[in-house]
């Protein structure tokens, strides 16, 4: 009687080992389908300056257990355009190669400076930290290139030269034109900067165009991407490797606007105001470098898919 209990028993194991076997795949998948994220990740509020619109290459997202390399960059692209200063996330349960992709792009310093293109520039980085450990935990701690008081300082007076300088009956080609023509006119290329990475003046960032009166390309295009941001155009910044400029949603198509070429330094020291690189398509921006012989306009064709 011992001996057919035991037997029994034994081939009730063996079958419910059997039955969890095969149901293995179908039990992965139900918890595939589970959405962790939402009970393991804190999401901060959003700020004001958040793209509520996305990109070709990089779009908003509300995954943060990523299976991929491309929801893992789509994390970091969230994580800017709220205007995150940290944010933790997880390694998704399947996804092998994740320390791996957080180390090539926290690594990619280039890359990551094209996603800083996509966002608003108040709420661009000047320095990204990125920390995790083997257990898949991921956080991203972000000090940003406007503080807040910089930032209602920089609003109010950006609101002025719009208030002054836009009538409600322009177009919004009418409304670019003139706003690019106020920079232009008020401001001057910072060549010590340009040659030796120094100067005086604060030319990298917006301060450079609304109060020292000098700029390079940064200062240049961060000023007119807030402009044409609050005049509700959509934009971003293109960089190639030595130069960035701005591009535009104008009439259901992309466009190229380069402030920093419209206005030229010249050997006279006289101040030009020029239209030459004002909405320009792509096949225009590679005839003028063409004739110019120039490469400042070559970018990566992969990320910047709207011209693509």
């Amino acid at each position: 009687m011992i001996k057919l209990k035991n037997i029994i028993s034994f081939f009730v194991t063996v079958v419910v080992m059997f039955l969890i076997v095969i149901n293995f795949d179908a039990i992965k998948d139900v918890l595939k389908d589970l959405d962790f994220s939402k009970s393991e990740v804190f999401v901060p509020p959003s700020n004001q300056w958040k793209k509520n619109y996305d990109f070709i290459y990089f779009k908003n997202t509300d995954k943060f257990m990523p299976d991929n390399y491309e929801e893992m960059v789509n994390i970091f692209y969230t994580a800017l355009n709220n205007g995150w200063k940290e944010f933790t996330f997880y390694c998704g349960l399947e996804y092998e190669d994740c320390l791996n992709d957080v180390t090539k792009i926290s690594y990619n310093e280039k890359f990551l400076a094209e996603i800083n293109n996509f966002i608003h520039p108040y709420n661009s980085y000047s320095t990204i930290r990125t920390m995790y450990d083997e257990t898949g935990e991921i956080t991203i701690e972000v000090d940003k290139l406007y503080s807040e008081e910089e930032i209602n300082l920089i609003d109010a007076d950006i609101d002025k030269i719009i208030s002054n300088n836009i009538k409600d009956n322009m177009t919004d080609r009418q409304k670019i034109k003139q706003i690019h023509d106020y920079i232009i006119n008020n401001t001057q290329y910072d060549q010590e900067r340009a040659k030796n990475n120094q100067s005086k003046y604060d030319s990298a960032r917006i301060h450079g165009v609304l109060y020292d009166r000098y700029a390079i390309c940064s200062g240049y295009t961060d000023t007119m991407a807030v402009v044409l941001t609050k005049l509700g155009i959509k934009n971003f910044k293109v960089a190639s490797d030595n130069h960035v400029w701005n591009a535009v949603y104008l009439d259901g198509k992309w466009y190229h606007l380069d402030v920093t070429w419209d206005d030229p330094v010249t050997n006279s020291g006289k101040n030009y105001l020029d239209d030459t690189y004002f909405l320009i398509n792509d096949d225009q921006l590679a005839k003028l470098d063409k004739e110019n012989k120039k490469t400042d306009h070559i970018f990566d064709r992969n990320i910047y898919l709207e011209f693509k």
